[in-house]
């Protein structure tokens, strides 16, 4: 695999944000919508809309030279604006996807781990998601300690608890706007 850095995700990353929000609402269980539909669908634009919050934060995994793989990030809601996945409002909810080639590498897995590592570090005590039970997605989260909490029709709420840490940490590079390297 050829180096991947995980970085800090930023508003200049907003777009590609949107593309990572458009693979996974059109995940391989799901029927694909085109990215105007996907993103004109208010469950769905809530994710992104308005990025950054002051209490988002996310991470985008870069393939040299500078070529955004994958991206993962967490956003608070409330109870007037649920997302997927709410829970409570002190939970944030992940939102993640990686570009379809590049599944499969352990960009997601990495993203996962950087992104509960930075919710550790601000103090968050859980994160959320939404995912599709015939989505391939869902073993990697089982295998991250993601716990069902709430299943609906098609789809199940998971709960991660980040009081202790799960894995071990990557070592930081030193630059702030790194969070740590693969390959």
């Amino acid at each position: 695999m050829s180096d991947v850095v995980i970085r800090a995700a930023s508003a200049a990353d907003l777009r590609f944000l949107e593309d990572m929000l458009v693979e996974a609402a059109n995940a391989p269980d799901r029927k694909g919508r085109g990215r105007v539909e996907t993103l004109a669908d208010p469950a769905v634009a809530c994710y992104v809309e308005s990025w950054p919050r002051a209490t988002d934060l996310g991470v985008v995994a870069v393939e040299e030279p500078d070529r955004p793989i994958g991206a993962a990030w967490l956003r608070l809601f409330d109870d007037a604006e649920r997302a997927y996945g709410f829970v409570r409002p002190d939970i944030p909810e992940l939102a993640i996807g990686v570009v379809a080639d590049q599944r499969g590498r352990g960009v997601g897995r990495a993203l996962l781990r950087a992104c509960a590592s930075e919710a550790r570090d601000r103090g968050f005590e859980h994160i959320s998601l939404s995912v599709g039970r015939t989505n391939p997605a869902a073993a990697l989260y089982r295998t991250e300690g993601y716990q069902v909490v709430k299943s609906r029709e098609n789809a199940d709420t998971m709960v991660l608890g980040l009081l202790a840490p799960r894995h071990t940490a990557a070592p930081r590079t030193g630059r702030p706007d790194v969070v740590s390297r693969l390959g």
